[in-house]
């Protein structure tokens, strides 16, 4: 590059979005690997030599590694063996939660040549939690005059172990006015219902205790339990109803603590304690107590916890309306969390190549590193560049990856160093942005001659007088950076008319060969000593 060269200012932005990439950079199937929650640190899950269908010297050669896309570190490759070692131990109820199956995505990546192999952790589940109920007392308020085959309907234990291990029945102590019935619920589990068997008599029996047990379907099973305490009461013939059987609304991510969801309503034609309601929830997880909490006589809902879209994006909230005589009406809040641009973009390094040739060919990788952003929509969007006029270019290569490759030839004598800041910008509103500094410097070659700072020497005169004498300075730019500047001398006595170059000007710098050239230009023999 010519100093003082211009090239036409660009703006490099490149949008992320997901594309496919022929060829062999990304190896289109993912491979797929199984562990157990639980399972012990450093376990052997599997052998990525296997698949690649290379050495294991290739490992190391090619700078193998692991990135899970949330780039924590759950597997180690070891490069002498091959073998994906498990680093931690894993949870799956805290990965994730009631998600089934749990897979955690990853990459195999090989830095030279660049690569990537998808792989996927399934993480299986193991019968480690069990069952339990919220509320280690149930109160049923029933009327004498309830019909028998009423039902009552009870919350659902928690279990947070998923398929066959998480709750799979119930069971009732024996008594001869109740029993149970088994319902599905919305999100595909089973909640109880307490039937009525026969009329109840308030002056023989006005109180029943009876134990309500969950199991689950682990092997051996776990179980737990709770009491339901049914009080029999006078009549009470009309059950709340609520105004709508479903309410949905919106909700902010960003809104605080106590903010206000939704204010419910039910009706009840009785008078007196029957047409007293009380709200409260029915069979809901324990994210959503942790997060929600009613208000039993307004029945308005408020923010108990902070919302995150990113990790959970809706709720589907089932309540009830409770008079006096235990009769009970139902409804269920859909609650749509509304995504904020709250997560600036990350930029994560994987790999720096400094200082580098300048005679690199095109496109060498000088880095190699991936960007993300939690937010949905457009506010999980981004935009990524560098600063004009710079003799780099990025390029996305797979999924959220980039590499800063070289795009212009490099001259270290016109620019040793460069500062570039990759910037990223997403999409959302208020638009945030990350911005992450390199310095990549250049290393020299042997790419420049040795060269005389003036083509001739002339007008010289010569002195009369004891030989040697002093008679011009003779200096040059040597290879790289270095000068060189001699001082040349008459020999001999004035008749012979011979001049050599006595020493360099620059001390402690070796004399050159002996070696004996005709100056057409002094036309006189020079000597070098």
């Amino acid at each position: 590059m010519e100093p003082g060269e211009r090239r036409p200012k660009r703006i490099r932005q490149v949008l992320l979005f997901f594309v496919f990439l022929g060829g062999s950079l990304v190896c289109s199937e993912p491979w797929r690997y199984s562990v157990a929650e639980e399972m012990e640190i450093g376990s052997v899950i599997a052998n990525v030599v296997k698949n690649i269908g290379l050495g294991v010297e290739d490992l190391v050669a090619r700078g193998a590694r692991v990135i899970f896309d949330d780039y924590k570190p759950y597997l180690l490759l070891d490069q002498q063996t091959g073998n994906l070692l498990l680093n931690e131990q894993l949870d799956r109820e805290a990965l994730c939660h009631l998600t089934e199956p749990c897979i955690l995505h990853f990459q195999v990546l090989f830095e030279n040549p660049l690569q990537f192999f998808r792989a996927e952790l399934w993480v299986k589940d193991i019968n480690d939690h069990t069952p339990a109920f919220l509320d280690k007392h149930i109160l049923l308020k029933i009327s004498e005059s309830t019909a028998p085959g009423t039902s009552f309907q009870m919350d659902s234990a928690q279990d947070l172990d998923v398929g066959k291990n998480g709750v799979q029945n119930y069971t009732l102590s024996p008594n001869p006015y109740f029993h149970l019935k088994l319902q599905a619920s919305d999100d595909g589990g089973k909640y109880p219902e307490l039937l009525l068997d026969q009329f109840l008599d308030r002056e023989k029996e006005p109180e029943f205790r009876l134990t309500l047990t969950a199991l689950d379907g682990g092997s051996p099973p776990r179980s737990g339990t709770t009491l339901v305490r049914v009080l029999v009461l006078d009549i009470n013939d009309n059950a709340p109803e609520f105004e709508s059987p479903v309410y949905e609304v919106q909700v902010p991510e960003n809104s605080p603590v106590d903010s206000l969801v939704v204010r419910v309503s039910a009706t009840d034609l009785d008078a007196g304690i029957y047409g007293e309601l009380s709200y409260s929830f029915s069979h809901v997880s324990t994210d959503i107590r942790k997060t929600f909490e009613i208000h039993p006589i307004s029945g308005e809902i408020h923010l108990k916890a902070l919302l995150d879209f990113e990790l959970i994006q809706s709720y589907t909230i089932n309540i009830q309306a409770v008079d006096g005589g235990s009769l009970s009406g139902k409804s269920a809040i859909l609650v749509q969390v509304v995504d904020v641009n709250d997560n600036a973009p990350e930029i994560v390094m994987t790999s720096l190549t400094s200082p580098i040739p300048e005679n690199s060919s095109p496109e060498m990788v000088v880095a190699i590193f991936s960007l993300r952003d939690q937010d949905a929509g457009d506010n999980g969007k981004m935009v990524c560049s560098i600063q004009d006029d710079l003799p780099f270019l990025l390029k996305p290569t797979f999924k959220n990856f980039y590499t800063l490759v070289t795009e212009l030839p490099l001259d270290r004598e016109s620019q040793a160093e460069y500062n570039i800041a990759i910037t990223v910008t997403d999409l959302g509103t208020p638009r945030l942005k990350t911005q992450h500094n390199l310095t990549v410097t250049v290393s020299d070659v042997n790419d420049n001659a040795p060269a005389f700072s003036q083509a001739a020497y002339t007008g010289c005169s010569v002195a009369e007088g004891p030989f040697p004498g002093h008679l011009v300075d003779v200096s040059g730019a040597g290879t790289l950076s270095h000068s060189y500047q001699y001082e040349v001398c008459l020999r001999g006595d004035s008749g012979t008319g011979e001049f050599k170059f006595l020493k360099p000007a620059i001390p402690n710098l070796p004399p050159p060969e002996r070696k004996t050239e005709e100056s057409h230009t002094f036309k006189n023999g020079f000597e070098f000593i």
